[in-house]
């Protein structure tokens, strides 16, 4: 089997080469406006619906609510509740309380509780060790709340 490899490993190898560069060829030379990287303004928005979705969904907006095509996954206020007055467990078991809208959260299984994250980043930590970040988010949520009311 390995006489075969090396005699036509080299041809294959070669012909691939070959095909992936005509390939490239060929998409450097399609005129896709699709692909194209244009700044969005209100005026271009008709031209085509990802523009439009830029400008719909406030990409150059400077205000943080409404910041980032990301933000048309947001549930609207008020309809998702958490655990912890929607605070981030990670930042609770840090002793941190940060706010979160709720998009991106998680259902105990075993409770059926809802915690809410404030990014992807910090469910992805938590879902390492759920039962000690909340564990440690419980205590530090009973210790910041005693000391915020007397």
């Amino acid at each position: 089997m390995t006489i075969y490899a090396y005699r036509y490993g080299a041809p294959l190898l070669v012909a691939s080469l070959a095909a992936a560069a005509s390939l490239m060829v060929a998409a450097e030379q399609m005129d896709t406006p699709g692909v194209r990287t244009v700044a969005a303004s209100p005026a271009d928005a008709s031209q085509d619906n990802f523009r439009s979705a830029v400008v719909r969904h406030g990409a150059n907006a400077t205000d943080p609510d409404r910041a980032g095509i990301w933000k048309a996954a947001m549930p609207p206020k008020g309809t998702m509740h958490g655990e912890f007055e929607n605070s981030d467990p990670i930042g609770l078991s840090a002793g941190v309380t940060i706010k979160a809208d709720c998009s991106i959260n998680w259902v105990d299984p075993d409770s059926g509780k809802r915690y809410c994250f404030s990014s992807a980043t910090s469910l992805i930590v938590f879902l390492d060790a759920p039962h000690s970040y909340l564990a440690r988010a419980l205590k530090n949520w009973d210790r910041i709340n005693t000391v915020a009311s007397p």
